[in-house]
């Protein structure tokens, strides 16, 4: 199979949300359950997409103050359409955070890290904006393993197309591993550093449920779905449809791993 060049960049909120963002949302509870901050604490989203996380921090952590960064116009423009005036948008990104020093005291981050090209400098960053004893958290998908919907795609698309290796996440992002993540994380000062696994279900009504998102273009599957010509992309969706494994009524139950991390920042004296 031959692929056009693409871009697998996320920019628009609309197909993120479809392929993705609706399990962003599932593991956003049980990562803020973990981190189990008290209330009344001021937080900051890192790279807040379209808002999923953000949400979750207002509806469930009675925060002092949600805000959000995010580089994409798209992806703010969804974030403030749903969530309004109840956070607080700003354009920057993860390695120039247009906040004071010490103005949070906790910092997250849902499926960004691995996007970003300068990891140690955002994590820098991320503990310039936190106020000394203050929490940074971050999760990323288990792209080789269990983040299932992506792993079964890759694995048909490489068996039809083994070039298709290079555009891989799991060998791509070596941050979906749990060691990988914690390493990141204490060489950049920061303490008590420990790593988990989140599991959250990923149903589909039938195959075509799984299958019309990979349609949106936006992000590395996605991008690499629409990159094939009409008889190629035919014979991915067959494979896949061949691989996954389908309940009689035709539902399809997978399951989407995140690896999640925390850590807090020491004492600058």
């Amino acid at each position: 199979m031959k692929a056009k060049s693409l871009s697998d960049t996320w920019e628009r909120g609309s197909p993120y949300e479809r392929y993705v963002g609706r399990w962003s949302r599932r593991i956003a509870p049980p990562f803020l359950s973990w981190l189990n901050v008290p209330a009344g604490r001021r937080w900051l989203d890192v790279g807040c997409g379209t808002g999923a996380l953000c949400a979750t921090i207002a509806d469930r952590c009675a925060p002092a103050l949600v805000a959000g960064v995010e580089p994409s116009e798209g992806f703010l423009k969804t974030a403030k359409e749903n969530l309004g005036s109840r956070i607080a948008f700003h354009v920057g990104s993860a390695t120039a955070i247009p906040l004071a020093d010490a103005s949070v005291d906790v910092v997250v981050s849902g499926l960004m890290l691995n996007f970003v090209d300068d990891q140690p400098a955002a994590l820098v960053e991320m503990a310039r904006v936190t106020g000394e004893g203050g929490v940074i958290a971050a999760y990323v998908w288990d792209y080789s393993g269990k983040m299932e919907l992506m792993r079964l795609f890759w694995d048909a698309a490489v068996e039809l197309d083994p070039a298709a290796a290079k555009l891989d996440e799991g060998p791509r992002f070596p941050l979906c591993h749990p060691e990988a993540l914690e390493q990141l994380f204490k060489d950049a000062g920061l303490g008590g550093v420990e790593a988990r696994a989140i599991d959250v279900a990923t149903p589909f009504a039938n195959f075509d449920d799984y299958w019309q998102p990979f349609l949106g273009g936006q992000g590395p599957a996605p991008a690499y779905a629409m990159s094939l010509d009409e008889s190629d992309r035919l014979r991915l969706r067959e494979r896949l449809r061949e691989r996954i494994p389908s309940q009689a009524s035709g539902a399809i139950s997978l399951i989407a791993r995140a690896w999640a991390v925390r850590a807090t920042v020491a004492s600058r004296r």
